[in-house]
């Protein structure tokens, strides 16, 4: 494919629109999934004021992600989400969500529908609870790792815990390989030795590897990194690519320096080298660039 068509190729993404509302401390989200009509196809790649495009590599500063304050919720969307939408970020391939958010005391997101995604939450700060229509109640915070597979659909609430301190988590959505699965949760705590100074698998497509598992073919990679440490990720599968996606720190991956909160998708590569200037945290996320 020449890099015209790959750009054009990159035109085909999909919008997935959230609505929220305040009650007497109850929120509630309401999130309409994109139709069987409409596919994540291809990079999604193409130039602007916001995003550094390079040959094979797409570059997201921090400063540029979409913003919501609605006072409960302070959200940072690497890509288009609620009513942030840039045409030219709707996804990375089959990963759809990037937020970093930010919830206030006692607050949250009241019981709506998902259907055919995966959703991963990686708890920063606090305590995230969590309940469904499977009858799942639960607590994750900093160190777990949560995914829900919506499959053929179900319902959910996310609530800050405490009435003292906010929660900050991410929230990934991953486009599932297959659809109308049957419905799924799993948590997990991870062991915080096993990503010093080296990358700790947190996710993958299968049920008996390391971390927890989704119905894609992505794998989720976390780092600690001390300053001056380099380490080496090898892509799990050809075609793929990967969105490094920077927690805290400084680092760069191959000649790109990136900062706290900064994104950088990378494509036709088989490894990435990855260097921390300071203490750094780092998550990777590995994904199929087309569905």
């Amino acid at each position: 494919m020449d890099r015209k068509d790959f750009l054009k190729k990159g035109l085909t993404g999909t919008l997935a629109v959230a609505a929220t509302a305040v009650a007497a401390k109850v929120v509630t989200d309401t999130t309409a999934q994109p139709s069987e009509k409409e596919e994540a196809v291809g990079f999604n790649h193409l130039p602007n004021t916001q995003s550094a495009i390079m040959e094979n590599m797409v570059l997201h500063k921090a400063n540029t992600r979409g913003h919501a304050n609605h006072g409960w919720l302070d959200s940072y969307h690497t890509f288009s989400f609620s009513n942030y939408h840039n045409p030219e970020r709707m996804h990375f391939g089959v990963l759809r969500v990037l937020n970093d958010d930010h919830v206030a005391p006692g607050m949250g997101f009241g019981t709506h529908p998902h259907n055919n995604m995966e959703i991963i939450s990686i708890p920063l700060e606090g305590d995230l609870e969590h309940k469904d229509s499977m009858g799942t109640s639960a607590v994750i915070k900093n160190g777990d790792i949560q995914v829900m597979s919506a499959g053929s659909g179900i319902s959910h609430s996310e609530y800050n815990k405490n009435s003292d301190k906010p929660v900050k988590f991410l929230q990934i959505w991953v486009y599932p390989k297959t659809k109308n699965v049957q419905p799924r949760y799993d948590q997990l705590t991870l062991v915080a030795e096993e990503r010093k100074n080296k990358l700790q698998q947190i996710l993958s497509p299968n049920a008996d590897d390391a971390g927890v598992w989704i119905h894609q073919d992505a794998w989720f990679h976390l780092g600690s990194l001390d300053a001056g440490t380099e380490v080496e990720y090898t892509l799990k599968k050809a075609g793929n690519g990967v969105y490094a996606f920077v927690i805290n720190g400084d680092v760069t991956i191959g000649d790109q320096a990136l900062n706290t909160r900064d994104g950088l998708g990378v494509w036709n590569e088989n490894s990435l080298k990855i260097k921390a200037g300071t203490a750094t945290e780092i998550l990777l996320m590995e994904v199929p660039m087309t569905v």
